[in-house]
């Protein structure tokens, strides 16, 4: 178990603690502060973060902005790899490929879910599916590798 899937583990038994773990992820990592992203869910082998239109994640045409899409993608999918490594690896994300399939508006649910024994040393490649809530059609899609590996010894 990793140290940000214990930090959810106990901030979410607490009250409001989703809330102060999704202002932590975004101290932590402040890029991920605009998007203003709430994770619903984490655990080992999944990762659900829901992230609302609003308008400074819009583009010219009024839809949520490719950057955006991207951004919520690769919490999704660092999350749900971080949930589910064993204590001795670690990880970055090397290369994301992603298809738009509709016009991304409303509230967007990004899932992350890792099957069976994918987590081994190298390179991975991991789905994450953005679905539009209001209508539960998906919006979006990214294949993102990451690569693992061994984590460096301590001097």
């Amino acid at each position: 178990m990793t140290n940000n899937l214990d930090l959810y583990r106990k901030l979410t038994s607490l009250p409001l603690g989703h809330f102060i773990f999704n202002k932590a992820v975004g101290f932590v990592a402040p890029f991920f502060r605009k998007i203003r992203p709430n994770i619903i869910e984490l655990k080992p082998g999944l990762c659900v973060v829901k992230m609302k239109d609003r308008w400074s994640v819009r583009n010219h045409i009024g839809s949520i902005n490719a950057g955006a899409l991207c951004t919520l993608s690769e919490l999704t999918g660092g999350l749900a790899v971080d949930a589910t490594l064993p204590k001795d690896l670690r990880w970055i994300p090397k290369k994301m490929t992603v298809e738009y399939l509709e016009k991304a508006k409303g509230t967007l649910e990004a899932i992350c879910r890792i099957e069976g024994n994918t987590i081994k040393e190298g390179e991975i490649i991991l789905p994450i599916s953005v679905m539009n809530m209001n209508n539960n059609q998906e919006v979006f899609r990214a294949d993102i590798t990451f690569y693992i590996s061994k984590k460096k010894a301590k001097s």
